[in-house]
């Protein structure tokens, strides 16, 4: 019995390594009017940065200029960030964005529909989900500027290769 078991283990392959875990898709009307943002939309084009904050947050508003930094820096490099304003009102989360002159994408989440499909505990919640629209990293509470550089860096498209020039005859 033992040698059976012996040769049974080696001739089952190795387990592969666990894939990071799926993204559920989202859909959240968008505080500017301007439509619906739809995670599905950014499978296979972008990396998303789902930040959950919420207007009376201390830290949320402590960390928003760094927020908006860091969706300035990677903003058309196939990083895409929104923010999903939690437990707010309409009018309450849009003052937080306008005092904290974001600029965004941001939608709403009042009765945290969105927010518990991610496992949210409490704001901020920050995740980021790759192109693959896997979950790379979860962020309960602060997430400054520096981590979320150090975590977006290696997911930025890299650049087109550039052609070399043709030889001149």
């Amino acid at each position: 019995m033992r040698r059976l078991l012996i040769v049974l283990a080696l001739l089952l392959p190795a387990a592969p390594a666990a894939a990071a875990p799926s993204a559920p898709a989202f859909t959240v009307t968008l505080l500017d009017g301007s439509g619906h943002f739809d995670s599905r939309a950014h499978i296979g084009k972008d990396t998303l940065v789902v930040r959950f904050q919420a207007s009376w947050c201390k830290v949320c508003n402590e960390e928003a200029a760094g927020l908006e930094r860091v969706y300035q820096k990677y903003r058309g490099r196939g990083i895409e960030l929104i923010s999903v304003q939690v437990q707010d009102t309409e009018a309450d989360a849009r003052s937080f964005l306008k005092a904290n002159k974001a600029t965004y994408p941001a939608g709403l989440d009042p009765r945290l529909k969105v927010a518990n499909r991610f496992g949210f505990r409490g704001t901020p919640y920050t995740v980021v989900i790759n192109r693959r629209g896997e979950i790379v990293a979860k962020i309960h509470g602060r997430s400054d500027e520096a981590r979320l550089t150090r975590i977006l860096d290696p997911l930025v498209k890299p650049p087109a290769p550039r052609r070399a020039p043709a030889p001149s005859r």
